[in-house]
């Protein structure tokens, strides 16, 4: 086999093939020969059917499967010859296939690039510090009450925060228009889901009573046929009702799997969260700020075709999480929607790989397990949940991936210059702004999908009893 390889345009490389056309024939000999062993045909015994009726049936489409098999096995017996690595899928093309004739074919592709890591010890990370205090706790608490509220009903006239159900008819010039009417809407008073004026307008208002809003539409309304418009809505008020939180009592307790040990029990397991809380964000923001130093001072050269594949990855996954069950054709999504995070993605990767490499890293089975067990700290029964880690290969690759990416940002730390700051509980949760200055491009953001937490709070539909 002679394969010669030349260099195109960036990345882009071209492999010239040339296979003996003796390797062909001897395969296709075999191929006809193998087949004549079990092909049964009427006149001829099973297996005696002569090599000649074989080929004058089948000749040319095993010469075919023969040439396709050997132009792949070529390929990257080539690749190992010229010791060059693929990026993306190769565009192979056959320009000799004549009989009799030498087999030659080309191969063009792209090269990953040669990556220059940069200094780490002129990395600056800022590390969050913060104290979990009973106020902080007493914040939470309140807000897994609100989370749970619920409303009922109430002769008073109607407050901020309360809900009202109501019916409306929208009209602009006395004509009522398109989208403008409901009934049984439930509206809470301070949710700014309606116009300006419309939620204070029904501000003291009782069940049973009648308004009529006089009012205008936005300019920058979302419809331009109503924007700067003015316009009038009849409302009825049906029914006020007031928010009421959840006691503090052994039912909420137990909504959050604190079966035993009162107030004193719950608030506990309550810090414990917020403390896991604490801990990830604070290891989040510390990465991210890694990944962003490393994508403005690492200069990548990205192969088009690795990044047309992670667009494509990032169009499936958009069509998972927001098409439903529908089918819809992911090429509908327009590339240029996702190519910024794409090339984010694919640079971090292949810095990361590249990191990976030169310090010759692996995920250590300890450090797998201290990410298995913090992920499975918040559930009831840690030991199953560590288990079902185990148990399932597929999660334990997905485990060994985010440890050995954890591996690569410990090392940049340990030469990064790190400045600890402290701050208060809230303030160590927020994101770390970015400089105003870093492009979009290279703005990379860390996503990396982690099982959820049990007890994370999560918004609840408020409950209405009436």
């Amino acid at each position: 086999m002679q394969v010669s390889l030349e260099t195109l345009s960036g990345l882009e490389r071209k492999l010239i093939i040339e296979v003996p056309a003796e390797t062909i024939d001897k395969q296709v000999q075999k191929r006809l020969a193998e087949t004549a062993k079990t092909f049964q045909m009427k006149g001829f015994r099973k297996g005696k059917v002569p090599v000649s009726v074989i080929k004058s049936r089948f000749g040319k489409s095993m010469r075919q499967e023969v040439l396709g098999d050997v132009m792949n096995r070529s390929y990257y017996e080539a690749l190992l010859q010229k010791k060059v690595r693929p990026a993306g899928q190769p565009k192979i093309e056959a320009t000799n296939m004549k009989e009799g004739e030498d087999l030659a074919f080309t191969a063009i592709f792209e090269v990953y690039p040669e990556i220059t890591l940069s200094d780490f010890s002129k990395i600056k990370v800022e590390k969050r510090q913060a104290e979990i205090t009973e106020k902080d706790i007493d914040n939470m608490i309140q807000t897994l009450r609100e989370q749970r509220k619920h409303y009922h009903k109430t002769d008073r006239a109607a407050q901020k925060d309360d809900q009202l159900n109501i019916d409306f008819t929208g009209s602009i010039a006395g004509e009522e228009f398109e989208g403008g009417a409901a009934k049984g809407s439930k509206l809470i008073l301070g949710s700014n889901s309606m116009i300006p004026g419309f939620e204070d307008g029904l501000l003291g208002c009782k069940a049973g009573g009648e308004k009529q809003l006089k009012l205008k539409f936005p300019k920058d309304y979302h419809k331009a046929d109503f924007a700067g418009k003015d316009c009038v809505f009849d409302v009825k008020i049906n029914s006020v009702s007031e928010v009421h939180l959840p006691e503090l009592d052994e039912d909420f307790f137990k909504s959050f799997e604190v079966k035993e040990g009162g107030l004193e029990a719950f608030r506990d397991e309550v810090k414990q969260n917020m403390s896991r809380e604490l801990d990830n964000a604070v290891k989040n923001n510390v990465k991210q700020q890694v990944l962003d130093a490393l994508l403005e001072t690492i200069s990548v050269t990205l192969p088009k075709s690795v990044v047309e594949a992670e667009v494509n990855n990032l169009r499936q996954q958009t069509i998972q999480r927001y098409g439903g069950n529908q089918k819809i054709d992911p090429s509908l999504l327009p590339a240029e929607m996702f190519q910024a995070q794409a090339e984010q993605r694919v640079s971090i990767g292949m810095i990361i790989n590249e990191i990976i490499q030169q310090n010759d890293l692996k995920a250590s089975p300890a450090k797998v397990r201290q990410i298995i067990e913090e992920l499975s700290a918040g559930y009831e029964n840690p030991e199953e949940v560590i288990a079902w880690y185990y148990g399932d290969q597929e999660q334990l690759q997905q485990i060994e991936g985010l440890a050995l990416e954890e591996t690569v940002i410990d090392l940049i730390l340990d030469k990064a210059q790190v400045a600890k700051k402290e701050t208060s509980y809230e303030e160590a949760l927020k994101p770390v702004e970015k400089p105003e200055k870093k492009s979009a491009k290279k703005a990379a953001k860390a996503d990396t999908a982690e099982p959820k937490e049990k007890a994370e709070a999560k918004p609840e539909e408020p409950e209405s009893k009436e």
